[in-house]
């Protein structure tokens, strides 16, 4: 018998091949950022192929970037929903996911504030967050939400994006399926060419959705220590009010619990 198969897909825009500016992932320039939508359209459409051919019947794809109005849906096979806009809810980046779907996948996603594995590295805001750190692990928007995800028992089965969060992913999972579209150093990129990238990452998706998805769980941390640094003194005042957070100096704060559902409350209230 075969067993219908969902897979939910988280899309960012930073991680796609080429773009190396956030000129290119906003609206500061019209031109520059419609080829970014471009390519990480192109690129989630590729992983949607993939997941398709690997008996994917449900494919959803969260537009995670920005306000969520980036992916072109014609660039998708016809399969796909897309889900743009923002949810609101502290599941964000993978808003309206649920334990029903069988897997996660995380497409242009990037290296984390702090870290220098791309030159747009930052993690929810580059303009308020200069660090997280989850048990004293920087932690980028791929932790975030991949911890969320697991929590839910869904196990992230694969990412793309620069070189740096790759190699961190598979610190957290070494069985994930990584597809690294470009590397950083400094303030430029080593892009490899986003056609090539585009054939791996169907490739990819379809090998990673393929045999038993239980590979990919692993177990969440029993406890989790978050530290939140923010750019400005005054941001880390607002959030030292937040329920049971301590400020540690005057840019950085504490939140501790069991229950990460309470972590992405936190999350949601201040940042």
């Amino acid at each position: 018998m075969v067993v219908s198969m969902k897979v939910f897909i988280s899309a960012d825009i930073e991680g796609v091949a080429d773009l190396v500016s956030f000129a290119e992932a906003g609206n500061e320039n019209p031109q520059l950022y419609t080829r970014g939508m471009e390519q990480m359209s192109r690129e989630v459409g590729a992983v949607c192929r993939g997941a398709i051919a690997a008996r994917a019947e449900i494919v959803t794809v969260k537009d995670a970037h920005g306000g969520g109005m980036n992916i072109f849906h014609e660039y998708l096979p016809e399969q796909a929903q897309l889900i743009r806009g923002e949810m609101r809810s502290p599941y964000s980046m993978i808003g309206n996911i649920d334990g029903s779907y069988d897997a996660v996948i995380f497409v242009g996603y990037h290296d984390a504030a702090g870290q220098d594995g791309n030159p747009m590295a930052h993690t929810i805001s580059s303009r308020r967050i200069r660090e997280i750190t989850i048990n004293g692990v920087p932690a980028g928007e791929f932790h975030l939400f991949s911890y969320a995800a697991m929590g839910l028992g869904v196990p992230t089965a694969m990412i793309s994006g620069d070189a740096a969060i790759c190699e961190k992913a598979k610190a957290v999972n070494s069985r994930i399926e990584t597809v690294a579209t470009k590397e950083g150093v400094a303030a430029a990129v080593i892009s490899r060419h986003p056609k090539a990238v585009e054939r791996e990452l169907e490739e990819a998706a379809k090998r990673a959705l393929s045999g038993d998805l239980n590979r990919y769980r692993y177990a969440l941390p029993e406890h989790f220590r978050v530290t939140v640094a923010y750019q400005k003194h005054y941001d880390a005042a607002y959030a030292s009010h937040y329920f049971n957070t301590r400020r540690l100096d005057a840019h950085t704060v504490e939140f501790c619990s069991d229950d990460y559902e309470e972590v992405l409350r936190f999350f949601h209230f201040v940042l």
